[in-house]
């Protein structure tokens, strides 16, 4: 064969062969190319775990809208409700760590595996912990036609120790984070209260108002009209510090009970394993949010207070409430309806 045809054979050979290295590299280099894209080159999915209208429903399309503008690209709220959100946080758990799937964490999902065997997720071990974006503190109320004269924790106490039977309290449920408050409290003051479980926030604080129940441990905004129509005194707030909108209202610890502590909040997380440097985009963006005074108003009239709080501290904050609540729940033998 000569020099000219063994050229030609090689030549023949060679471009095929070209094309298909050129082929077999080409989804690596698209792979490349994708990894390597600014995040968010896509629109973003926000899971909620209950139902449109409620309070974390209504944060998260106005947070939710916030980040859209400042992302330039799509926040799409999706609500997924059922199990006190082990739905919708299942749902985030699977999801790929990219950063296009969030979820809005509020307290009784991280709750709802202490209740719920099936629940199938652990928010301090299977999450992504991003920022803090509200809290929703519990104030304890009286009906003053009831309770006259009751109107401090200490003087609520010297009544409850002088009763032959104990007095009664509600809360949005058995299991709900006000009855896990109010047995934690009652351990910690060394009195004794009966719980009368309702179903839901708005029918216990109707009876409380009505007189059929004297005590309710309740969401601070849902019960903030019927304080300021003077149908309810309010007793206590159980956050660490006081509350900007009844500043007059003191704290727990601050009336003898040292330590007390009971915030029920709302968070955003996504799945485990997100790169940091999308969480610090993320954890940037909702600190800039939440310091407008506009976004803070609006989520004060959803029923909530804005509060920002960075990721690691989330996370600290996440693992010590669960382990805390934990220890309330098993002591109790509490369940949830």
């Amino acid at each position: 064969m000569s020099s000219m045809d063994r050229a030609q054979g090689a030549s023949r050979f060679s471009f095929p062969r070209r094309v298909a290295l050129a082929c077999l590299a080409a989804p690596l280099l698209a792979g490349t190319a994708l990894a390597q894209q600014a995040w968010p080159s896509k629109p973003i999915t926000l899971i909620v775990p209950f139902p449109a209208g409620g309070p974390t429903d209504v944060i998260s399309r106005i947070v939710g809208k916030e980040l859209s503008d400042r992302l330039k690209q799509p926040v799409i709220v999706e609500n997924r409700a059922g199990a006190s959100g082990s739905i919708a946080a299942n749902q985030v758990k699977r999801a790929a760590p990219d950063g296009y799937t969030l979820m809005t964490l509020a307290t009784p999902t991280l709750f709802a595996p202490l209740f719920y065997k099936g629940a199938g997720y652990d928010v301090v071990k299977d999450f992504t912990a991003i920022s803090m974006i509200y809290d929703l503190p519990i104030v304890m109320v009286v009906n003053p036609s009831k309770l006259p004269g009751v109107n401090s924790l200490p003087k609520l106490i010297e009544t409850a120790r002088a009763q032959k039977d104990p007095l009664n309290y509600t809360t949005s449920g058995a299991g709900s984070f006000g009855h896990m408050s109010m047995e934690l409290l009652k351990d910690m003051g060394k009195f004794d209260m009966q719980h009368v479980a309702y179903k839901g926030g708005v029918p216990a604080i109707t009876d409380t108002i009505g007189g059929q129940v004297p005590i309710m441990y309740a969401d601070l905004v849902a019960a903030l009209p019927h304080i300021k129509a003077g149908k309810l005194v309010a007793v206590a707030v159980g956050s660490p510090e006081r509350v900007s909108v009844v500043p007059e209202v003191k704290t727990i610890a601050e009336q003898g009970i040292q330590g007390f502590s009971a915030v029920s909040l709302g968070a955003l997380l996504g799945p485990k394993g997100m790169p940091a440097e999308v969480v610090a985009r993320l954890n940037k963006e909702i600190k800039d949010i939440l310091g407008q005074k506009e976004v803070q108003e609006r989520i004060l009239g959803a029923g909530a207070i804005a509060r920002f709080m960075p990721a690691q501290e989330l996370q600290q904050s996440l693992t010590a409430d669960f382990a805390k609540w934990s220890k309330v729940v098993k002591e109790k033998g509490m369940v949830a309806e």
